[in-house]
């Protein structure tokens, strides 16, 4: 799927579709008309190892890679897509999005905003649509782990399959 939810009433060219639409915020979601009707019937798990969120510091932006504490290989985002259909050439287009949410207090320390962190026992409650924007939370102060990585994560040069953009770093002196 695109990220980045294109509503299936979007009648304009996608390139003149200028809001950010990469993720919902959960206080909104049921209130905006781009998120309203797929977060009713369209539920997905979004299944990542990680996910860079950008601390303010004096040097610039850096970026932090959040993951698991435990170690298991995948973290699962509660998000939701849609399909919108060019009506001049009938290319159908599936697009999904992100919620966001208040951070925990660990995440809080780096950034103002998480992505809703589903457990597995959530998951099935999440896509029967029964799961209600009260009990989309952030996840537990001691769920994730934390670490700088590098400022080439920013880059749109650096190759997206690169692991190194997730290796450690130090951070300067300030």
């Amino acid at each position: 799927m695109r990220w980045g939810l294109i509503p299936f009433f979007w009648s304009k060219p996608i390139k003149e579709l200028r809001l950010a639409t990469f993720n919902a915020r959960v206080e909104t979601v049921t209130t905006k008309p781009f998120f309203r009707e797929p977060f009713k019937s369209k539920r997905c798990l979004m299944p990542v190892s990680g996910y860079y969120e950008w601390q303010d510091t004096p040097g610039g932006k850096q970026p932090w890679y959040f993951t698991a504490r435990d170690g298991s290989p995948a973290l699962t985002i509660a998000g939701f897509w849609d399909q919108w259909k060019n009506k001049e050439t009938g290319e159908r287009i599936k697009s999904c999005t992100m919620i966001i949410t208040a951070p925990n207090d660990f995440v809080a320390e780096v950034h103002e905003r998480m992505p809703v962190l589903l457990m597995p026992e959530q998951f099935e409650h999440w896509l029967s649509g029964e799961m209600g924007v009260d009990e989309l939370k952030a996840a537990p102060d001691g769920y994730l782990q934390r670490w700088p990585v590098s400022k080439r994560v920013n880059s749109s040069r650096a190759d997206k399959d690169d692991p190194s953009l997730i290796d450690k770093v130090e951070l300067a002196a300030a």
